[in-house]
């Protein structure tokens, strides 16, 4: 008789195998489960076709497989509505499910937008069809949890400030190959002016590049508010002017201001899209606040135009009035969060959301881990740079700000801080009430007096009690 492997019969073999296949009945993994979402339906994006799934009963073919252009996506939706769908769930796969989402969402389905990690399968065989019943299956018994989206008009608007983002780094990234250029041929502006594409060097390259050579004329072009002397700029002023950097000055002075011609533009698109946000509040009721002391109108103008009035009609309240936050990032709070907040339960679902506050990671009762979540988040990107400003304000949040690096650290000092906004930012929105500026001196004598009421209740603790060096003096008098 044939054998196999450690001397086992082929036949005795094949009959065990047939015998187990005759035990083992299958049972489905849903059997007991309630579903939340009865008519849901989940799809699989994709860069050429789209997978989609709806329940079994729904559709005698359950699984079916859609193009990417827009009558495919026309049909995934009429589809869904012979189907019976309501509630529709997809991966939020680069950028080519905005085409779906976005027509699922005018068709009146709820669409929810799950991050990759929420719908990841277990181990073994994978393809598309899997996938869409997978997400399908967990949308079904509620166990995804969409992304937070704003609504369609500030999407719009956000669209023009992440593109204006852009277009500000291609510029940052021409004015870097006119200082290499210069000091190439070591013309030393850095040395000189605090901004080499200020007004006053601006000057001075559109001039080296017309053909001047001479360094008093170049260096009567500064404007007289630079510190440094005329002499010292006339030194710094004279270099050797070679073809190829000039070369490669002059397609950087023009590259950058082809993009601040556009830069420009999209301020301007950006000043008309926000006037067509509704509003929240009528300044002619509720009068908006008065500016920050010391503030400038120029700091709050984006293409001429005054954005504080703008912006508190929509938010209806002041952001600007906290300190470090101005008028841009009051927009970019405005498109990536929205005036409404009550998809945030509370401050601590606001701050989590951002990636600010720290993301405890326990296992068998210790903390393995407490450091904030990396997130891609435009706003809590926006609320550290407006943390990083306070770094000199003679305010109560600037004391706060150098307080929290003195004990933390740079980095977590400003997270901290952020994180302090961020939950002003929430309530302000939430409750709608104007920001009150607590002073530096108020501050510092309110944090004098719980650091020594800390003290107090320590010394209590160990059965000492703390007498103030006044009081002892006059005992002794």
């Amino acid at each position: 008789m044939p054998l196999l492997g450690r001397n086992r019969p082929i036949n005795n073999m094949k009959s065990k195998t047939s015998k187990h296949k005759k035990q083992n009945k299958k049972v489905s993994i849903d059997a007991g489960w309630e579903p939340v979402n009865p008519h849901a339906a989940g799809v699989d994006i994709g860069s050429r076709e789209h997978w989609a799934s709806v329940p079994r009963e729904a559709s005698e073919r359950p699984v079916r497989k859609f193009g990417t252009f827009t009558g495919d996506l026309e049909t995934m939706a009429e589809w869904f509505k012979e189907c019976g769908v309501t509630s529709v769930a997809m991966e939020a796969t680069g950028v080519y499910w905005i085409a779906l989402f976005q027509i699922l969402e005018r068709r009146g389905f709820h669409v929810l937008l799950v991050n990759a990690r929420q719908t990841k399968n277990v181990a073994g065989r994978k393809s598309d069809v899997q996938d869409c019943q997978w997400i399908q299956r967990l949308h079904t018994y509620g166990l995804l949890q969409g992304s937070f989206r704003p609504e369609d008009p500030y999407c719009v608007l956000r669209t023009y400030l992440r593109y204006r983002d852009e277009l500000v780094g291609a510029r940052s990234t021409q004015c870097q190959h006119m200082q290499k250029a210069l000091l190439q041929m070591n013309i030393q502006l850095p040395q000189v002016l605090s901004d080499v594409t200020g007004v006053s060097g601006l000057a001075i390259i559109g001039a080296i590049l017309e053909g001047q050579r001479d360094p008093v004329k170049l260096a009567a072009m500064v404007d007289r508010r630079v510190r440094a002397t005329q002499q010292t700029i006339q030194q710094a002023l004279l270099g050797d002017y070679r073809a190829e950097h000039l070369f490669v000055l002059r397609q950087a002075y023009e590259l950058s201001n082809a993009y601040e011609a556009k830069i420009n533009a999209c301020d301007e698109q950006i000043v008309r899209e926000t006037a067509n946000l509704p509003a929240k509040v009528d300044p002619a009721i509720r009068p908006l606040p008065a500016r920050k002391e010391g503030r400038s109108r120029s700091f709050d103008t984006m293409a001429g135009v005054d954005m504080r009035p703008k912006l508190y009609e929509k938010f209806g309240v002041d952001l600007t009035g906290v300190e470090g936050i101005g008028v841009l990032t009051g927009l970019i709070l405005l498109t990536e969060v929205g005036p409404n907040i009550s998809r945030f339960h509370s401050e601590k679902h606001f701050c989590s959301w951002l990636g600010l506050c720290p993301d405890n990671r326990i296992s068998g009762g210790r903390v393995l881990s407490s450091r904030t979540r990396r997130v891609v988040n435009r706003a809590s990107d926006a609320l550290r740079m407006a943390a990083y400003s306070l770094e000199r304000s003679q305010t109560a949040l600037g004391g706060f700000a150098r307080r929290m690096k003195a004990r933390l650290g740079a980095a977590e000092g400003i997270t901290a801080t952020a994180h302090k906004l961020a939950r002003i930012v929430y309530r302000l929105i939430k409750h709608g009430e104007n920001y009150v500026r607590q002073g530096l001196e108020d501050y510092e004598k309110k944090f004098a007096a719980r650091k020594l009421n800390a003290l107090q209740k320590t010394a209590k603790a160990f059965g000492f009690e703390l007498i103030q060096k006044q009081a002892i003096a006059q005992s002794v008098s």
